[in-house]
Order: C-alpha cells, then sequence, then structure tokens
C-alpha cells in the first residue's frame, strides 16, 4: 500500500500539479473557449472572461489556502483524501466553516458555493492526509480577479476572527 507521501507525489505527477500562491497546489484542468465581452460583465471585472475554469486543487495536512477572495462566485468539488474545511468570513463579517467531502452521516457535502466577495480559506480536516477537490469559477477565473488578504487588514475588519485569520493567512 502506498503511504500517504507517494500518493500525494503520484496525484502531483500524475496531474501536473504545481504551487499555487495561496497555497497547495493546482493545474487548470478547463477554460471555456467562449468568451464574456467586458461590456457584459459587472463594472468590476477588467477585460473579458472566458464562462467559465476548473482547476484540480491539492492540499495536505502540511499546508493551507490562505485567506483569500474573488469577485465571482467559486464552486468547490470533493475528490479524494479527507474532507476539506473551509472557513469563510462574509462582507457582513459573518463566520462559517464547512466540511467538505463525501460522508453524508456527517454532514458532509460534496460541493459548496462560495459567493464572491467572500474571504475563505481551506484547511485539510485531519492529520497526515491530503484532500483532492475541484474548483470552479464563472465568469473564468483570471488573476486579476484574486485578492490575496492581508493579515492585519482582515484583523482590523474583522477582530472577531482574529484567531483563524492568524492561523490561516501568510502576509
Amino acid at each position: 500500500m502506498d503511504s500517504i507521501q507517494e500518493k500525494i507525489d503520484q496525484l502531483i505527477k500524475k496531474l501536473d500539479l504545481k504551487p499555487h500562491p495561496e497555497g497547495g497546489f493546482f493545474a487548470e484542468s478547463y477554460r471555456s473557449p467562449g468568451e464574456i465581452k467586458k461590456d457584459q460583465l459587472d463594472p468590476e471585472f477588467k477585460g473579458n472572461r472566458n464562462y467559465s475554469t476548473c482547476i484540480y486543487f491539492l492540499l495536505t495536512s502540511e499546508m493551507f489556502s490562505a485567506f483569500h477572495r474573488l469577485k465571482q462566485d467559486e464552486i468547490w468539488h470533493f475528490y479524494a483524501g479527507a474532507p476539506v474545511r473551509l472557513h469563510l468570513i462574509g462582507p457582513n463579517g459573518i463566520y462559517k466553516q464547512i466540511l467538505v467531502g463525501s460522508n453524508f452521516d456527517k454532514d458532509q457535502m460534496p460541493q459548496l458555493i462560495i459567493p464572491g466577495g467572500c474571504w475563505f480559506a481551506a484547511e485539510v480536516s485531519e492529520e497526515n492526509q491530503y484532500s483532492l477537490v475541484g474548483c470552479t469559477v464563472a465568469p473564468g477565473f483570471d488573476f486579476q480577479d484574486f485578492e490575496m488578504g492581508k493579515q492585519n487588514e482582515l484583523i482590523k475588519k474583522f477582530p472577531e476572527h482574529s484567531g483563524i485569520i492568524k492561523k490561516l493567512s501568510r502576509i
């Protein structure tokens, strides 16, 4: 039987995953050929966007996806490994913690929709494990729509959540 690290290494190789700026590893698996023109998008978008994009995203117990937000909605899909724990802070300051996984008896769901503008971070829910998920974004992802959370600014805005912000942010 393969060790967890061997399984992680196999997934990284098989899916051609690369390090992601927010933490973890990713590979874009789909980018729609069609585009939404800039004049059809909300004003905060600069330029055209593909209809949709999708990535594979891998986290291990030794890493986390730091607090960040997108302008558009993102859907997380669970594929393999341990459930992933997502931490969301809405623009109104309401905090939610949700497990995305496949054990329905433990109130896990295989998908989670993260609304655009919501700050979120993720971590593997079990020690010495990994989580493999897919993330779908529509309109399609562009790094212009990505904002990495700055720890001091997030704590200033959401002081009641300073503990989780300190745990899951880098800058």
